[in-house]
């Protein structure tokens, strides 16, 4: 189960990656679509924030201290976008090989959504919403770079 979230989450983080390397131009990431609040590179330093606060911090006593406002207002070199997502892989990569299998199964220390849940089924969760947004930075890219 470890090996396959470790597998999971650094195939699509390296996805992220590629998806924030094929804008063409570098404002390109923060430009807002109509109808849409969040541009993809907001979106790309949410899903860093979002893995470094669950994962990192929370299930890896990592010490970091999320800004979740700031995922959503800065606009950052893509450069620096990259440097994160390799970051939050190492961080997955660390936390997760650090777990054991009775540790999935316990409850995740935190109530996220309103309720206990296991570990391990937060970690899904998480891996879903990482993909979710992934999705709607690659729609993003191509709407804005094939116009």
């Amino acid at each position: 189960m470890i090996a396959a979230l470790i597998s999971l989450f650094e195939r699509d983080l390296e996805k992220l990656k590629v998806e924030i390397a094929a804008y063409t131009q570098e404002e390109d990431p923060w430009k807002i679509l109509d109808g849409t609040t969040n541009s993809g590179g907001n979106l790309a330093l949410h899903i860093v924030g979002n893995l470094k606060n669950f994962i990192g911090a929370t299930l890896g006593h990592m010490g970091y201290v999320r800004d979740r406002p700031a995922e959503f207002a800065s606009q950052v070199n893509r450069e620096i976008i990259l440097k994160q997502i390799s970051e939050t892989i190492l961080i997955i990569k660390d936390t997760l090989q650090g777990l054991s299998l009775e540790t999935l199964a316990l409850d995740y220390p935190e109530e996220v959504l309103g309720y206990k849940m296991r570990t391990d089924y937060f970690l899904i969760h998480l891996h879903g919403h990482l993909t979710y947004h992934l999705g709607q930075i690659n729609y993003h890219r191509r709407s804005i770079c094939y116009k």
